[in-house]
């Protein structure tokens, strides 16, 4: 079935309110492996904890070991593993220590992202930080994982986008700012949007091996901010903070808990409701729709549905190809 006929709601009976524990009752995860990078903090966190908790056995894969263990301290079958998305030696390593294992990898979150930052950043390799971690690491990471996902016969791969995907632009000829024009949230989008075509392109190569592949957008979470703090009156202009400081909790408008963004999230990774479907988007709980309408971001409206460039396959293809070339060099 082609992209364009599967990237249609399915009507789930979730809703944008639902949490990750709803979205996994009733379900037994026992004896199934997962990965989750950055899995312990914030959203990350919340799916440890959530897909641990019905069954599954999750490795938590991120830079600051320390921090990791001490996250998931008192989580049953939850472990840390090192993993710095920026590092390619430790990408090759964590995916050698894991296929060494012989455990198959049912499901393969890829979650970690740094948060935006007005600063022009690059890594050791001269690339634009958000997309080097971001889509560079997860792409190199999934890619070695193959031989654990192939082993699973029926694996999932989920990757963290963002309703930024609808306004990123993919600059094909300076993909790392180096010409000039750098900007935060423009190096932002451009890799949330490179997140929904990795996950499109992964679906086209791998579902014939049953490796399906999801973006999701798991909604708009803020952490407290004090007045005063840096992000404040940004936060506040935007209706995401009340005046004391405190998120505004709003799901119709997109404004989610940590439980309710995870939802998506383990949603993607294991609802039986979307067996037989892949290289899609996803937010609230279910298959977004395809929105190509211009829509403003303001204080009461955070439009976050796929829009056709995001899921354009020959955009896909290329972004493959460029990213196996820049991991070559």
């Amino acid at each position: 079935m082609g992209m364009s006929n599967q990237q249609r709601p399915l009507g789930t009976g979730f809703t944008p309110f639902t949490t990750a524990e709803e979205v996994l009752r009733g379900l037994d995860l026992t004896g199934k492996n997962v990965i989750v990078t950055g899995g312990y903090g914030r959203l990350g966190l919340e799916t440890t904890r959530a897909l641990a908790k019905v069954g599954a056995s999750v490795t938590v894969a991120g830079r600051d070991l320390e921090r990791a263990r001490q996250a998931i301290e008192g989580i049953e079958r939850a472990e840390a593993s090192q993993l710095d998305l920026g590092d390619r030696k430790s990408i090759d390593d964590f995916a050698t220590r894991w296929n060494a294992s012989n455990r198959p990898l049912h499901v393969l979150v890829n979650n970690a992202t740094p948060r935006p930052s007005p600063a022009h950043v690059l890594d050791a390799r001269g690339y634009e930080i958000q997309f080097a971690t971001s889509h560079l690491g997860h792409f190199q990471l999934t890619l070695a994982l193959l031989p654990a996902l192939r082993a699973a016969h029926g694996a999932r791969v989920v990757n963290l986008s963002s309703g930024a995907q609808r306004f990123g632009v993919m600059r094909w000829d300076d993909l790392h700012f180096a010409k000039g024009g750098h900007d935060g949230l423009a190096a932002y989008a451009q890799v949330k949007r490179a997140n929904v075509l990795f996950t499109v392109e992964l679906d086209r190569r791998f579902a014939e091996e049953g490796i399906r592949s999801f973006a999701v957008h798991p909604g708009v979470i803020v952490d407290p901010q004090p007045p005063g703090a840096p992000r404040f009156e940004s936060y506040r202009r935007q209706g995401l903070l009340d005046e004391t400081g405190q998120p505004i909790i709003d799901p119709e408008r997109g404004k989610k808990s940590l439980k309710q963004g995870a939802s998506t999230i383990v949603f993607a990774a294991a609802s039986p409701l979307l067996a037989g479907i892949g290289g899609v988007y996803l937010k609230d709980n279910d298959v977004s729709r395809i929105d190509d309408e211009p829509r403003p971001l303001t204080a009461d409206s955070i439009p976050s549905e796929i829009t056709s460039g995001s899921i354009d396959p020959e955009a896909a293809k290329r972004l493959w190809e460029v990213s196996a070339e820049l991991l070559a060099r």
